[in-house]
């Protein structure tokens, strides 16, 4: 087997517990992997201010894939790859999906208030108040097409798992549906998912893929461990492909490998069995 030297780890669902905390071993696992020499990426649908927390909290280097592949940044913050997606393509998704308006908001890559816009979101509906209390200071209301002034990274819808899927089969139906990307993340015992529209080939994978090769770090050396639908395209371009024993059904069938939940340590034994397993012995 490859050595391997580059570790990219979803957030939420696999680094995180289902409480939304770190576990002490999947901490003490990362920072193994980082004494042996492995670069280590945070992959997430997160925006870069609500994954940073959890980067720095780990102890080590960690650099970051957010919005599902938007943005690529280094441990040290500074940027290193960012797909938009342009702001004409994104009005014709608004105008093809009106009848989502309430459930839609626009990201951009800015750290301030203005980096997620909403127009009309419900912000009370029980699946999202949590997410506005821990996102509010760099969320925004605004009529969405004056907040398009400028090119965003991605367009943000959420709702019902019935809903989201609809929504999904319509934009991948649109014209210019070669001109972005839609990654669906889906937890259907909270009836509850996430769609989200970014550039043309933009996903985890493919950004993984353009951080991988900017390390000089062939796919077979790289090991991604995810849980969710749109953790696909980056297990796919990696030479070792884990999913946690919580992952959606149809991930758990596709014959990756598979490991206990993230409740039960689950990063911690992928990291320790298949990552430090393969390095070779130190002389």
């Amino acid at each position: 087997h490859t050595p391997v030297r580059l570790l990219a780890i979803d957030i939420d669902g696999t680094l995180l517990d289902s409480r939304g905390h770190l576990p002490d071993a999947h901490r003490a696992a990362v920072a193994d992997a980082h004494a042996a020499g492995i670069h280590l990426v945070l992959a997430t649908g997160r925006a870069i201010h609500f994954a940073q927390p959890v980067a720095d909290s780990l102890g080590v280097p960690v650099a970051t894939i957010v919005n599902n592949g938007a943005v690529a940044r280094e441990a040290n913050g500074e940027t290193a790859l960012k797909h938009v997606l342009d702001r004409d393509v994104a009005r014709a998704i608004l105008s093809e999906t009106s009848a989502f308006d309430d459930s839609v908001a626009i990201v951009f890559d800015r750290l301030d208030d203005r980096q997620i816009v909403f127009e009309r979101m419900d912000w009370t509906h029980p699946n999202r108040r949590g997410y506005y209390a821990r996102n509010h200071p760099w969320i925004a209301a605004a009529r969405l097409d004056d907040a398009l002034a400028d090119d965003p990274i991605q367009v943000m819808f959420n709702g019902s798992v019935g809903p989201m899927r609809h929504l999904v089969a319509t934009l991948r139906a649109m014209p210019q549906a070669d001109a972005f990307t839609v990654a669906i993340t889906e937890y259907e015992e909270r009836d509850f998912a996430l769609v989200d529209v970014n550039g043309p080939r933009c996903s985890k994978g493919t950004t993984l893929a353009g951080f991988a090769g900017r390390l000089g770090v062939p796919p077979a050396a790289v090991m991604a461990i995810g849980d969710n639908l749109n953790d696909l395209d980056m297990l796919e371009f990696a030479g070792c492909p884990v999913v946690m024993g919580n992952a959606a059904d149809s991930l758990r069938q596709r014959g990756f490998q598979v490991v206990p939940s993230n409740d039960a340590g689950g990063l911690a034994i992928a990291v320790h069995r298949y990552a430090l397993a393969r390095r070779p012995p130190a002389r």
